[in-house]
């Protein structure tokens, strides 16, 4: 992680100042902006490696940060927010954000937050993501790694999806959602499974951060593609 580049934008001066020393501590290079607009524009210059976003930071609120950062890339994005409010939580993730955290928190937690996210983007793209595929068990050898359910492709060594024959633009997130439930159709997968499975939440985790991901996939792939299966969790129409 030595070379792993951190954009952080937050307007609190000690909470940026002690998150920028903590995260540097554990080796990662840190370009901290106390505004929504400098973070913007440090993001298009850098292009760091993930991107850690306060909800309410002036110039440019970090929702719509986050919207402007997924426009533009599929790089990682955590939400800070000091509160846990449904509302925070979900316009952050429906803005793009892979994960989210709430202040104030432990630095020890943070980094490991970070890490998981990192590690899991690790296997969304080139050789990395089909190895991930071939551990989630999608990748059955050179027949098999085209899926077909209805008008939806999903190539598992390409790492590219289509509806009707046209290409669907997939984060890494959705795209490791998207897997397991490939790996799987027919088979109702609970939110605890997910968490572990697509956001390395071994400990557990908000079950939102699932949902609003579902949300998401679906408003790509389909809206009757995953199933919701009340009580229990989702699983993919074959």
């Amino acid at each position: 992680m030595a070379d792993t580049h951190v954009l952080f934008v937050e307007d609190d001066d000690v909470i940026r100042e002690a998150t920028q020393l903590a995260l540097e501590r554990d080796g990662f290079v840190v370009t901290a902006m106390p505004d929504g607009l400098a973070g913007l524009e440090a993001f298009r210059a850098d292009r760091p490696d993930i991107a850690l976003l306060d909800v309410m930071v002036p110039g440019l609120d970090g929702v719509s940060l986050c919207r402007r950062i997924r426009d533009e890339s599929t790089v990682p994005v955590i939400m800070l927010s000091a509160r846990a409010d449904s509302i925070d939580v979900v316009l952050g993730l429906e803005a793009g954000a892979d994960d989210y955290v709430t202040k104030p928190f432990d630095g020890a937690v943070l980094v490991a937050r970070i890490r998981a996210v990192l590690r899991r983007f690790g296997h969304a793209s080139g050789p990395d993501a089909r190895n991930g595929a071939q551990a989630s068990g999608a990748d059955a050898g050179p027949a098999e790694a085209i899926l077909r359910f209805g008008d939806l492709e999903v190539d598992t060594e390409g790492m590219e999806v289509r509806k009707g024959g046209e290409p669907v633009a997939l984060t890494p997130t959705e795209m490791r959602l998207l897997l397991e439930f490939s790996d799987a159709p027919g088979t109702v997968l609970t939110r605890d499974r997910l968490l572990e499975r697509v956001w390395d939440y071994g400990w557990g985790g908000d079950t939102r951060v699932v949902d609003v991901h579902v949300q998401r996939l679906r408003g790509k792939i389909g809206q009757d593609r995953i199933e919701t299966v009340r009580g229990f969790g989702y699983k993919l129409r074959g």
